[in-house]
């Protein structure tokens, strides 16, 4: 067996091993050796002054960078909506008798989706005529015996007047004068009673036009009409088919304006406000524009999202109902510093960040947030105004480390 090639391995195993596990205490005894030959340069130099230094600088690469600003938007994953979407019903029961129209075709506001059979309500109405022509008729009669009542009573306060002189003067009797009391009393009862007649004829009237008005209501029922302009998302109902109340006669949607519907985190809600430029790109590729016309002010419960709606002019009917569309809301610009995405890291907490070249090159971490990934690189913000950010390198150094960094061109 030849010895050699088995030494030659396990050394080279052994190298492997201290590189890999070991790495901090093979470090740690280069930069042991370094100082050591640092010292002794120093001691063996003839310069009346020497510089001696605690660690070995490390080289990165950095580059100067200067945050700015740049248009912010929030991005939201939504779907399209119709304008308006109502499902028309009946409100009264009966056969159908119109010729249906079909899914897809095009309504005006007030045009006949669906008519009903009239049944007896035609009768009905005819009988709540008649009711209210009677009723009207007992009115005359009742003003007249009302003229009636108030004419006996003027017979009555004469009568009583000359029962009271004659009393008087001794000339008719105590008799006559209570019988011509009795009767003014019973004259004024009558005209009590007369007026009440008036009262009750007026009262039928109003019974019998409000049954009247009932009537023309059931009747107007029976033809269903469209609220607004659109297109029918559904046929109507079919000929001869019973609707009952609540039962749908077709159902309609307005897509001349469409509604870009998303929701928003509350992290990013206080980035939107109510007129704001928003633009959407649609599944088919398809990219339209409009204005922040909703911005919800309570979350839902189980998202803790809130809504947010964009409405677009959709006149040739290009965009359909439930599309799905990624939404770009433009908020207020913000300063931030473009970076390559390599140049990110993480600090020993998982906290995203760069490390930066501080005073005296001195290695340094700084915490970033990532607002947007581009092609050219990312953003990020929370930085100072300018930065030495270490480019290539920064995972080989920590906080406190001296580096001797080669500076590049920044982004931008």
């Amino acid at each position: 067996m030849k010895l050699i090639p088995i030494i030659t391995a396990l050394l080279v195993l052994a190298g492997l091993y201290m590189v890999v596990f070991e790495r901090d205490v093979l470090l740690g005894v280069a930069q042991t050796t370094t100082q050591d030959e640092t010292v002794m340069d120093a001691a063996d130099a003839t310069a009346p002054e020497s510089v001696v230094t605690d660690t070995a600088a490390v080289s990165v690469v950095a580059m100067h960078s200067v945050a700015q600003t740049i248009d912010s938007a929030v991005i939201l994953r939504g779907r399209t909506e119709a304008a308006r979407k109502v499902t028309v019903a009946a409100e009264t029961s009966g056969l159908v008798i119109s010729e249906p129209l079909r899914a897809g075709a095009s309504v005006n506001a007030g045009d006949v989706l669906c008519r009903l059979d009239p049944g007896t309500r035609e009768a009905s109405l005819a009988e709540a005529r008649a009711r209210l022509a009677e009723a009207e008729g007992r009115v005359p009669e009742a003003q007249a015996g009302v003229l009636e009542a108030n004419a006996r009573v003027r017979e009555a306060e004469i009568n009583l007047n000359a029962a009271s002189q004659l009393s008087e003067g001794g000339f008719a009797s105590e008799t006559r004068l209570v019988s011509a009391q009795a009767a003014m009393e019973a004259a004024a009862a009558g005209v009590q009673r007369a007026n009440s007649g008036v009262a009750s004829a007026q009262a039928g009237i109003q019974s019998a036009q409000a049954a009247v008005a009932s009537a023309l209501r059931e009747i107007d029922k029976l033809t269903i009409t469209a609220p607004f302009s659109g297109l029918l998302e559904t046929d109507t109902a079919e000929l001869g088919a019973l609707l009952q109340p609540g039962a749908p006669c077709a159902a309609i949607i307005q897509l001349d304006q469409v509604k870009l519907v998303g929701f928003v985190p509350e992290t990013d809600v206080s980035k939107i406000t109510v007129g704001a430029m928003a633009g959407a790109r649609l599944t088919s590729g398809a990219q339209v524009q409009g204005r922040v016309t909703f911005l919800s002010r309570s979350a839902d419960e189980l998202t803790r999202t809130f809504r947010v709606e964009v409405t677009v002019e959709n006149s040739d009917l290009a965009i359909s109902d439930g599309q799905t569309a990624e939404i770009l809301v433009a908020s207020d610009g913000r300063t931030a510093h473009l970076i390559a995405q390599s140049s990110l890291t993480l600090d020993d907490d998982g906290v995203l960040g760069v490390r930066t070249v501080a005073e005296d090159d001195i290695a340094k971490f700084m915490p970033v947030t990532l607002l947007r990934d581009t092609a050219e690189g990312v953003w990020v913000t929370d930085l100072p105004e300018t930065v030495d950010i270490i480019t290539l390198g920064q995972e080989f150094v920590v906080d406190g480390v001296r580096v001797a960094p080669t500076y590049t061109d920044a982004k931008g």
